[in-house]
């Protein structure tokens, strides 16, 4: 996840499965008519009958005695005992930026991996019912540049989006943990500029992205579930076609995939790309945010498609014998979609794209006719929005707008604005959007998870006495 400022600095120039079987969506070529009321503390800009509220600020104290550190990043909840919550907070600090850490220099805690580094992960206890920030505390210390992770069996995944000496992993992060924890470096997942991993719970598969502009797609394939940080790390290839450039897919291609091995996962040059490329890998642009749901991954490809602003690919991981990648969406146009980061889906099934963009910020929303809704804008600065995620309810949406420091807690009617959508998406297409066909402008795209959804509560209501 890149902000303007970081950009430059790098570059020097956001478990639900897919209910309709093969039914690819479609998203429309023209963007809704924006429904945000503007927030008169100029901060966030939402729809009609939501609210937020700010969960935590950085530079604020916490309750460890640390202080929130800055760049809040990719977040993940999990359900605690006696009706809490714990949300997992990554930090995205570079090395030597200390002015924006947890703590001064040369005041590492015991437990940091690097005593010399500054980024991490920070946990928010929550009360359930009234999301009352109960505890504020330090959980990994010492690391760099923590950008994006993702959910696994065993806690929060949190990933180095950086190649260093000693750095380049992910880290397992123990969501129950109320003051720092030693650092668990889970180094057969690969040393490389990580961006996301995630864990499919019934395999204990991880799924990982890369931020590069040569990026593989990774997977850790477990020896067996008794040691699921043993086994073997592998990259994606299109069946029959070695080395094949996932930017030129156009949409609704639909590709089957293998696997190949990588040699070295954890080795002392930055080639684990280049290794997976000579035994055959596809070739990502900037592949970002990662989400697993059920059979299906959704993975967002930054910088990839005709005009270099994004992609959003499904990835069919299980059954292995029908795996395949489809190309779903693409901008052709940055009023719609304008460089994808995070993305999410709520328990009820609706969309939620995180922005990384060059114009302005928007968490967008995939509508049920295959329309693109602002949900909500920044009205603060030109930062990206980071990190959303939902609770297990669906009611509150969290989100972090990361150059600015600040937390949010988006709460509304989310499972009425499912049938909101289809009376204000005044779609401008020459043709109705069509659930098989995409259109032209940001084609096929996710609004079959958000009809499926519906579909299923339609039913759930019929059968209650």
């Amino acid at each position: 996840m890149r902000g303007l400022t970081r950009r430059s600095f790098l570059h020097g120039s956001a478990t639900l499965p897919l209910l309709l079987g093969e039914a690819a969506s479609a998203l429309a070529s023209d963007a809704a008519p924006s429904r945000l009321i503007a927030d008169p503390k100029r901060i966030l800009d939402l729809p009609p009958g939501f609210s937020y509220r700010i969960l935590s600020r950085t530079g604020s104290a916490m309750s460890d005695g640390y202080r929130v550190p800055g760049n809040p990043d990719a977040m993940g909840v999990f359900p605690l005992p006696g009706g809490k919550l714990a949300l997992m907070r990554n930090h995205e600090l570079f090395p030597g930026d200390g002015t924006s850490s947890a703590y001064a220099a040369g005041q590492a805690p015991a437990e940091a991996y690097d005593p010399g580094a500054f980024g991490g992960v920070t946990r928010l206890v929550l009360d359930e019912k009234t999301l009352s920030v109960e505890r504020e505390n330090l959980v990994l210390a010492g690391t760099h540049w923590n950008c994006a992770g993702g959910l696994s069996p065993w806690g929060w995944l949190s990933c180095e989006e950086i190649f260093a000496p000693h750095h380049g992993y992910v880290f397992l992060c123990p969501t129950d943990a109320d003051h720092v924890a030693p650092a668990r470096p889970i180094k057969t997942y690969g040393r490389f500029r990580h961006e996301a991993a995630t864990v499919d719970p019934e395999t204990q598969i991880a799924y990982l992205t890369e931020d590069r502009d040569d990026a593989a797609f990774y997977r850790f394939v477990p020896r067996q579930t008794t040691e699921p940080f043993v086994g073997t790390l592998q990259a994606l290839a299109i069946t029959g076609q070695p080395g094949f450039d996932t930017n030129n897919m156009a949409l609704r291609d639909r590709l089957s995939i293998s696997w190949v091995d990588v040699p070295d996962a954890d080795p002392t040059e930055d080639n684990v790309r280049l290794q997976a490329r000579q035994a055959g890998a596809a070739r990502f642009v900037r592949t970002e945010g990662l989400w697993l749901a059920g059979q299906d991954a959704y993975i967002c490809a930054t910088t990839g498609g005709p005009i270099g602003r994004g992609q959003i690919f499904r990835l069919r991981h299980r059954p292995a014998e029908h795996a395949e990648l489809t190309l779903i969406a693409h901008a052709t146009d940055t009023a719609l979609l304008d460089m994808p980061d995070n993305l999410t889906v709520s328990p009820s099934g609706q969309i939620y794209v995180a922005e990384d963009g060059l114009d302005g910020n928007f968490l967008r929303r995939i509508t049920l006719d295959g329309g693109v809704v602002d949900f909500a804008r920044n009205a603060l600065s030109a930062s990206e929005f980071a990190g959303p995620c939902f609770t297990p309810d669906g009611k509150t949406l969290f989100v972090n707008i990361q150059h600015d420091g600040l937390t949010l807690a988006i709460s509304g009617p989310f499972e009425n604005e499912l049938g909101v959508d289809a009376r204000h998406s005044a779609v401008r297409a020459r043709k109705p959007p069509s659930l098989r066909d995409g259109l032209p402008g940001l084609g096929g795209g996710l609004a079959v998870l958000a009809l499926a959804a519906l579909a299923r509560r339609k039913r759930q209501a019929k059968a209650k006495p």
